[in-house]
């Protein structure tokens, strides 16, 4: 499943990357410990959050995530989106709590790193 499949299903808003939905997503990963993020996503996930500081494009460049879904509507600094478009990192958002999108994201297949 690509990006912009999941966004169309989830109604998901683009913040940055738009010509960069293509991108295919290997699973999914749920935190807003960056820590956690840097040992547990694999390159190709979709990661949620509720951060949106530019340490957040940067772990996500750095595993080669698929993108990145900030959750609950939360502010992305503009820093943050214009290193996601240098880094060539699709940011979008919701207006759903984490738990709610994770559990829509994994009726349409979308499994964790774990499962």
């Amino acid at each position: 499943m690509t990006v912009k499949e999941i966004l169309e299903v989830l109604s998901l808003k683009v913040l940055a990357g738009a010509n960069l939905l293509d991108k295919q997503v290997t699973g999914g990963y749920a935190s807003d410990m960056l820590s956690l993020v840097m040992a547990g996503a694999k390159a190709g996930n979709i990661w949620l959050t509720m951060q949106g500081h530019p340490n957040v494009a940067a772990v996500a460049s750095l595993l080669n995530l698929a993108a990145v879904v900030v959750t609950e509507s939360s502010p992305v600094d503009p820093l943050t989106l214009q290193r996601a478009e240098e880094n060539g990192l699709p940011v979008l958002t919701t207006p759903l709590d984490t738990f709610s999108t994770a559990a829509r994201m994994a009726a349409l297949g979308i499994r964790g790193t774990r499962d």
